[in-house]
């Protein structure tokens, strides 16, 4: 026991002086876990795309039942087996306007050749709500279905005929019952349509007047008239009926491609070399695994697409050797291909039957254009 005093004033040991450079450390420690907490929540104005799910064309994919079923499937014509695979790549899109990634999550995916940095405005455009955005994608979709089976049942000689149907109605619009989704308006004001862009002219000329609109309905041809009321685009004034419309086709044959949650036009082109192979006698690709991109119209032209750095990426991840590139999308390909894959160059839908014959038939590929 220790005794002591009363007067007796016992003071502490002094503390040991922190050196400079633990006081700096310690600074430099607080200023980056700060730093860090400002990365992870911070809000920002990009997202990230990367590679997405692959499908073969030639395959099957999980219908709405949850059930296998062939992705495309065709009947009132032969078909035959087909092998190896014919792919379509998606791009995946990290982020929305309600959450976009860290700035952690955008230095990582910098770094990464896989994905991109994109505006958010580029993607997700302002005004444009969610339910608009897939509803779009979805249209493109369908429609990319349609001028795919166009292009390729062309090809094979069957004849196909244009048309043009009713895929929805907007809000408040004029047409409204008028018009229903699947009519199929095969006149306007005594003009026989083929495609949209003639309907959208004569609406208008007509500069608000009544439209006389020729329509099958359920094997039944009635004719209605709708007036178009006005809207303001780029500063001008346009006339509208309010319907949203689809380049559609009399096929002689059936043709269905089930593709759930995919949006957007870019797998016309495969969708179109996947009818052809179902329908032709022996493996068009050789039986090797061949990934493709490119939008597609009924002529068998093929267009340029979004996110091909990340669907080269997608094909080589899911083992494809050899990758189908539209022509239009070549400055993007340059520099950028991943190891083990060999680009080329498609400008119609004979180039990439080209392609195919010389890998089928062991042709001379370095003969072929390729994106340089």
């Amino acid at each position: 026991m220790a005794l002591f005093d009363e007067g007796t004033t016992i003071m502490p040991a002094p503390r040991p002086r922190r050196s400079r450079s633990v006081t700096i450390g310690i600074w430099a420690l607080t200023v980056a876990l700060f730093s860090l907490l400002a990365l992870t929540v911070l809000p920002t104005s990009f997202v990230v795309q990367q590679p997405g799910p692959v499908f073969n064309t030639l395959g099957s994919t999980t219908g709405s039942d949850g059930a296998q079923t062939p992705l495309i499937s065709v009947s009132g014509a032969p078909t035959y087996p087909t092998s190896g695979s014919l792919d379509l790549l998606t791009v995946q899109v990290v982020g929305s306007r309600e959450r976009t990634p860290s700035w952690l999550e955008l230095a990582l995916a910098w770094f990464d050749p896989a994905k991109a940095v994109v505006p958010l405005d580029d993607v997700f455009p302002a005004g444009q709500t969610t339910e608009q955005r897939n509803q779009e994608s979805a249209v493109m979709m369908v429609d990319s279905q349609k001028e795919a089976t166009a292009a390729a049942l062309t090809k094979l000689g069957y004849d196909v005929k244009p048309m043009v149907r009713v895929y929805g109605l907007t809000d408040g619009s004029p047409a409204q019952g008028v018009l229903q989704k699947d009519d199929i308006i095969r006149a306007a004001d005594g003009t026989a349509l083929t495609d949209t862009d003639q309907l959208r002219s004569i609406i208008n000329a007509a500069a608000g007047a009544p439209v006389e609109l020729t329509i099958e309905r359920s094997g039944q041809t009635l004719t209605e008239t709708v007036t178009p009321t006005s809207s303001t685009v780029d500063g001008r004034t346009v006339w509208l009926i309010g319907v949203s419309t689809l380049h559609d086709y009399d096929f002689p044959i059936d043709v269905t491609i089930q593709l759930n949650n995919v949006g957007g036009p870019s797998a016309g082109m495969m969708f179109a070399l996947g009818i052809m192979d179902t329908l032709s006698d022996g493996a068009l690709n050789g039986g090797e695994q061949v990934a493709g991109t490119g939008t597609i119209d009924a002529s068998g032209t093929v267009g340029p697409i979004g996110g091909i750095r990340q669907k080269m990426f997608g094909a080589v991840g899911a083992g494809a050797r050899w990758f189908l590139a539209p022509a239009a999308n070549c400055n993007e390909v340059v520099g950028h291909v991943p190891s083990g894959l060999r680009v080329f160059s498609v400008r119609t839908l004979d180039d990439s039957l080209a392609v195919l014959s010389a890998i089928r038939g062991g042709g001379d590929l370095d003969a072929l254009p390729t994106c340089s």
